[in-house]
């Protein structure tokens, strides 16, 4: 029998393109995906610019966490509001229907939820190298940094509130390489697995 109401939550490594991956997999299941439409509504209900939110965000977590307090403590306080924020949002979106949350340790916030399947996408760095240059169009230098950076930025944050590393196995269901199928065949594979789990 098919469950009523499901959640996937997205975990990724960056360069993995696990977005476009994520995006497709709606598609194919027919569900909501939400993303930076957990930015624009953090946005809204905190009454601060975008730019505000994602500054803050896990993408720029780093630098926060590497600030020596007092300096720092402003902008850790804003990071955690703006993590309880959404946090509130991301469970107001579940309840109202199925759906794929990216990120923002939405496998930690749904641990106890029983109908949730975690997925980690990952990639090996040549790849994900590959995909910075020829998909999301950044110069060499800046993909080498960026995969360097982000990668340790996701980690901080997610240790931060989720207490485990993003890829942590205990907390995932499904791990998978992106770059052995590419975005369309690694979505195809997980919304199989999505719709075998849910009996869809």
């Amino acid at each position: 029998m098919a469950e009523k109401k499901y959640i996937v939550t997205i975990t990724r490594q960056f360069g993995s393109l696990g977005r476009p991956i994520a995006w497709e997999m709606s598609e194919i299941l027919g569900i909501e995906y939400y993303d930076r439409d957990i930015v624009e509504e953090t946005s809204k209900k905190m009454n601060l610019p975008v730019s505000k939110i994602s500054e803050h965000e896990e993408t720029y977590s780093t630098n926060l966490f590497s600030m020596l307090l007092p300096l720092g403590s402003d902008s850790i306080a804003k990071q955690d509001e703006i993590y309880n924020v959404q946090k509130q949002i991301i469970r107001e979106m579940a309840e109202k229907e199925s759906c794929i949350i990216v990120g923002r340790c939405a496998d930690y916030i749904f641990r106890d939820h029983r109908n949730v399947l975690n997925i980690y996408i990952y990639a090996p760095v040549d790849a994900r190298y590959k995909n910075c240059v020829e998909v999301l169009k950044m110069k060499p230098e800046e993909a080498t940094k960026m995969i360097y950076k982000v990668d340790k930025a996701r980690t901080a944050y997610h240790k931060r509130y989720a207490k485990y590393a993003p890829g942590d196995p205990d907390s995932k269901q499904i791990m998978i390489d992106s770059s052995m199928l590419g975005v369309r065949g690694t979505a195809e594979i997980l919304a199989e697995i999505v719709q075998k789990r849910f009996g869809l």
